[in-house]
């Protein structure tokens, strides 16, 4: 079966030639989300917990629209711009996550997209249905 595009307005279009997510062999890949907010395109304001809940609330909405929930998620993926930021980055992620406990790996950069803090990517298995 060929990979499918995901899409949904409820996350920021894909500002290049890329997906907001790709379903591939029963997996989900999303495309790395950053702290914009889908309706004005500009990045919230605030510090690395106001983007990293932003990043989520992006997340969450392709997750929605391919059918999957945050107990799907086989992997993510954050890169930070400061890995003294991991503690409360990791509060939200926590919260946001529940009892979930998906495979992680976690980076410092040195820059990101629009100056932004946080980058998230996921690998999700998608529930067959």
């Amino acid at each position: 079966m060929a990979p499918k595009t995901v899409h949904t307005d409820k996350a920021p279009a894909a500002i290049g030639p890329y997906s907001q997510g790709m379903i591939a062999n029963g997996f989900l890949f999303t495309a790395g989300q950053i702290a914009l907010d889908p309706a004005s395109t500009q990045v919230v304001a605030g510090d690395v917990v106001a983007q990293t809940e932003q990043v989520f609330r992006n997340l969450g909405a392709i997750l929605d629209s391919a059918g999957a929930t945050w107990t799907d998620v086989a992997k993510a993926t954050v890169f930070l711009m400061d890995m003294k930021d991991f503690p409360r980055v990791n509060e939200v992620y926590a919260r946001v996550l529940g009892d979930s406990r998906p495979a992680r790996s976690t980076v410092q950069v040195s820059g990101l997209p629009r100056g932004v803090l946080i980058e998230i990517d996921l690998v999700v298995a998608i529930p067959r249905g």
